[in-house]
């Protein structure tokens, strides 16, 4: 029990339809990233173009440590979050660092007040 010619070309019509009549639509109705921005109203177009720099240097960042991280024989979200851990030890280092300096200086402050008043 076969299906006639008749029904394998609509099988077939309809498929193409299907696979390339679809992607082809929403081709068609998707605006570009020009229209979509003629489309913001004027303050957020202002802000957009002041981040823009600002958000393609932090992108290009992004890629480049991404690609440092691909170098290592070791999976990238393991690199990464190692990199991440050496950041936060390194992040706290500074900060006790910071915290014994502004001690050091508070006590350098207490004995010149106490020096002075003697």
């Amino acid at each position: 029990m076969g299906l006639s010619a008749m029904k394998w070309v609509q099988m077939i019509a309809a498929g193409g339809i299907c696979c390339i009549g679809g992607p082809a639509l929403i081709y068609y109705v998707t605006p570009t990233e020009e229209e979509l921005f003629m489309r913001y109203n004027p303050e957020l177009q202002r802000r957009s173009l002041e981040n823009r720099a600002q958000k393609q240097e932090d992108f290009d960042n992004f890629v480049n440590r991404l690609k440092q991280y691909s170098k290592s024989d070791k999976p990238i979200w393991a690199v990464m979050e190692q990199e991440e851990e050496k950041l936060r030890q390194s992040a706290l280092q500074q900060r006790i660092a910071d915290q014994r300096a502004a001690n050091d200086a508070a006590e350098a402050r207490r004995l010149e007040i106490k020096n002075h008043s003697s």
